[in-house]
């Protein structure tokens, strides 16, 4: 696959212990993989990094948070994207590398699925890309609903792939991603209905 991948917001702040619980404790392991598959194929490669506008944010810039995790940040020729809010195309430069890269394609995962993961592959797919989700790469939080309902962070990211699979994106393991050949994949995905 000659597609962009895009690696969201894996920062220190993942894993601060002020955020809700988090879940998918493999995710990074799997992101790493697709990661190093994709350095080793030359296919294009963009690093979002969350730039909170809250000052109490484990994301803001002045925090150590902020700074990408070690084993999946960026290398010096690699395109970093600040954001400032959850959706990676609003007020960024995303859309322009894209658009230079070339690619109608792009892979996602990161953290934190339920929110910058999310808005930005329903804006991709809203803009015709077509999305492969690495839902195995994707970290995920619990959280309380209106009722007082704690769902834990597998419920919660298991409705969210399930939201956005066919809809937004196909979502894909990394396996399949970094395995199979191009035709499997074509043959296993279909382009995502829009409604």
């Amino acid at each position: 696959m000659n597609a962009t991948l895009i690696m969201m917001d894996w920062q220190e702040a993942t894993n601060d212990p002020s955020l809700p619980e988090r879940g998918q404790h493999n995710a990074e392991a799997l992101a790493e993989k697709l990661l190093s598959h994709w350095r080793e194929s030359g296919a294009p490669i963009i690093h979002i990094r969350h730039d909170s506008m809250n000052p109490d944010s484990p994301y803001a810039p002045d925090k150590t948070g902020n700074a990408f995790m070690k084993s999946l940040a960026p290398l010096s020729h690699e395109t970093v994207v600040e954001k400032r809010t959850h959706n990676a195309f609003i007020g960024t430069d995303l859309m322009e590398a894209l658009e230079e890269y070339g690619t109608s394609d792009l892979v996602v995962c990161g953290a934190h699925l339920e929110y910058c993961v999310e808005s930005t592959v329903r804006m991709a797919g809203n803009l015709g890309f077509m999305v492969y989700l690495a839902g195995d790469a994707c970290v995920a939080m619990a959280k309380l609903d209106a009722t007082g309902r704690k769902w834990s962070p597998d419920e919660v990211h298991a409705l969210t792939l399930a939201v956005l699979d066919g809809e937004y994106a196909k979502v894909v393991d990394v396996e399949a991603l970094v395995g199979a050949s191009a035709d499997a994949m074509a043959n296993a995905t279909g382009s995502p209905t829009l409604q």
